[in-house]
């Protein structure tokens, strides 16, 4: 899939699909007293530029942004598609977005099922994003690995785009 890195409307596009197929991504607060990232299952609402996470009310993760905390969402696809999404991370209990986004895969994590008094949400509220979009495959990457060596110049292996949602 080509994507123009110079056309933000596109790389936004492109952005939300792509959490939206894959949706696994690494999820930490940063700042003061940043945490290492932790593996998490986003569930994107595009038109408000949010993402919400399941997760228990006394994980370290939810204790650190329970008043609300910067937190950045790690994101990659394959060889082609890196992202980096920066917000505001807070906890949030949402029953009708529990109901709405529970699934087989958040019940596997949480076995005491919807109702177990310490499940909870995170949501962050998306503010900016970095993006770098590779293109061309593995072929492409290789040969441009050999010319930058043959010419001393750097590889034209694909973009990277600033977004702001705010």
């Amino acid at each position: 899939m080509s994507t123009d890195t110079h056309d933000a409307a596109a790389v936004q596009h492109r952005l939300w699909d792509e959490i939206e197929k894959r949706q696994i991504g690494m999820l930490a607060p940063v700042g003061a007293e940043p945490q290492h990232f932790q593996p998490m299952t986003a569930f994107l609402e595009r038109s408000d530029n949010r993402m919400w996470f399941f997760t228990y009310k006394d994980t370290d993760l939810a204790e650190a942004v329970a008043n609300g905390a910067p937190a950045m969402f790690v994101f990659q696809d394959g060889r082609e598609f890196y992202a980096c999404v920066g917000g505001q991370l807070r906890v949030e209990y949402d029953r009708e977005r529990m109901n709405r986004y529970w699934n087989a895969l958040v019940a596997a994590w949480y076995p005491e099922g919807k109702d177990d008094p310490r499940l909870t949400m995170l949501c962050l509220e998306a503010r900016d994003a970095e993006v770098w979009i590779a293109e061309g495959g593995p072929l492409r990457y290789v040969w441009e690995i050999v010319k930058a060596n043959a010419t001393h110049a750097t590889p034209e292996v694909g973009g990277h785009t600033h977004l702001n949602f705010h």
